[in-house]
């Protein structure tokens, strides 16, 4: 009963907390009748995994710095796409409707894989890619990670121009760096600023983004899966985010390519990024989601959901249960749950202290491989 109060309120207040690592998302409110979000479909694997993929590789001799910012966009740009997509909405009625966004990316290799962000093509029903040229190609999805806001798509040509990866690790602050993209859905655009801080996160709808790359750079909506490049025309950055509020200028992000790489070539090359796997759906506890759901604690991370033969159900975590401490750390929220794990590796056996009702209680419990999204 307290469980179904709390989805309750979540669907009024259409708050949610989103915590890929560990499976743990709030369920969405329920979807209209003889309506299903694509969201709520089950992944298949793409016909584009390539288990035997690699990265291009590096030549030999380092690039040279370029003379301009103009010879940088006249590098890279081939390179850039626009991104298209179209996706289902529900109005206030439930009635379907057909969204339309735009975004970027950035072609990584001859055979039309191209890196994007996953907000882009999330959800997405359609997804067409345009190349500086005008030619548009339909684009497939080959896999999507929530956690790092990345996303591969592939569309079917072959001989195509694409970008150099350069090493994000070598940055300083304070260094010229290039956003390209499809800034505002108007076609490739170019952005000049500098690297502002480094190894920086940033939470966004519930997730928290790590190892960001900050910079002045302009980054506005349809930039987002774009390269941000330095003055060698190497790709050191894929453009995220950016903090639009009164009084805020030159806060926008990029994800570090050095991060960003194994995810891609896990991605490619399996679909799906292998992490640390608990398997609980889990929510914040703060005051009012202890009041609403009598519970007696006021922080801590709800579970709202237990994985069939997962490492949590294997240790005797239910359904109500508030992990209040990880392994030694404190918990306070979902985020602290997701970080304790990334820090974890598949294998290790944590400790996890929780509360029942009015018991505080301890278990250990194995974290094991994430299972494949469609298995």
């Amino acid at each position: 009963m307290r469980l179904r109060s709390l989805r309750t309120h979540i669907a009024l207040l259409i708050i949610m907390s989103v915590s890929l690592l560990a499976g743990c998302t709030i369920a969405p409110p329920d979807s209209p009748p003889n309506a299903t979000p694509p969201s709520t479909q089950t992944p298949v694997p793409s016909e584009h995994v390539d288990p035997a993929w690699r990265f291009p590789a590096a030549p030999d001799v380092p690039r040279e710095t370029l003379p301009s910012i103009v010879d940088v966009v006249r590098e890279v740009r081939p390179a850039v796409v626009s991104v298209m997509t179209e996706m289902v909405g529900f109005d206030l009625f439930s009635q379907a409707y057909t969204q339309e966004a735009a975004g970027s990316g950035i072609i990584i290799d001859s055979t039309g894989y191209i890196v994007t962000n996953n907000h882009v093509v999330e959800r997405a029903q359609d997804i067409q890619v345009e190349m500086v040229d005008g030619t548009t190609y339909g684009a497939s999805i080959v896999g999507t990670d929530a956690l790092t806001d990345l996303a591969v798509i592939r569309i079917e040509a072959d001989g195509l121009p694409y970008a150099a990866l350069g090493v994000s690790d070598d940055l300083a602050v304070g260094e010229w760096v290039v956003a390209i993209g499809n800034a505002l859905g108007e076609g490739i655009s170019a952005t000049e600023g500098i690297v502002s801080r480094l190894d920086v996160s940033v939470r966004v709808g519930g997730n928290t983004l790590r190892d960001l790359i900050q910079t002045t750079a302009a980054i506005n909506p349809g930039n987002s899966g774009g390269p941000l490049v330095n003055m060698a025309g190497e790709v050191i950055g894929i453009n995220s985010v950016k903090v639009a509020s009164i009084g805020v200028e030159g806060m926008s992000y990029a994800i570090a390519i050095d991060g960003a790489r194994p995810v891609v070539q896990s991605l490619i090359t399996q679909g799906y990024v292998t992490r640390p796997w608990l398997g609980v759906s889990l929510y914040t506890v703060d005051r009012f989601t202890a009041r609403i759901n009598q519970l007696s604690v006021d922080e801590g991370a709800l579970i709202v959901e237990v994985s069939e033969n997962s490492p949590a159900s294997d240790g005797g975590l239910e359904r109500g249960d508030v992990i209040v401490e990880f392994d030694g750390r404190t918990i306070r929220n979902t985020d602290q749950v997701l970080q304790a794990i990334i820090d974890s590796d598949v294998g290790d056996v944590v400790e996890i202290v929780y509360v029942r009702q009015q018991d505080r209680l301890t278990t250990t419990v194995q974290l094991r491989e994430s299972p494949a999204p469609w298995d």
